[in-house]
């Protein structure tokens, strides 16, 4: 159990840097960093979002597991992360109702 705990604390680490080095512009993410030769489908850029939230979820149920169980002394930690999986599902589910939004409008369009 305390490796799972250890590699979901590294995962959640290795993350947080690549997003932070995105956020001062040294990486380019990765969909816009597409040309228009190859360009990113739109079914794969969602399987990879909701891969991405579905990761957050799994590393804060490690981290909450391991403070639960006495494993961890990282309440702080395993708070962020839940806080982070939380507002990720919350914006995935706002696109989601948007797309069905956008989907009804058209379906009511005049022909």
């Amino acid at each position: 159990m305390s490796l799972s705990i250890q590699t979901a604390s590294s995962q959640l680490q290795h993350t947080m840097q690549i997003q932070g080095d995105m956020a001062k512009g040294l990486i380019k993410p990765s969909a816009m960093a597409q040309d228009e030769t190859n360009p990113v489908s739109f079914s794969a850029l969602m399987e990879q979002k909701i891969a991405s939230v579905n990761n957050d979820q799994l590393v804060s149920d490690a981290l909450t597991r391991a403070v639960d169980t006495g494993e961890s002394d990282d309440l702080v930690g395993a708070m962020v992360a839940t806080q982070k999986a939380s507002l990720s599902f919350d914006a995935m589910m706002q696109i989601r109702n948007r797309l069905m939004q956008a989907f009804d409008d058209i379906m009511k369009m005049p022909i």
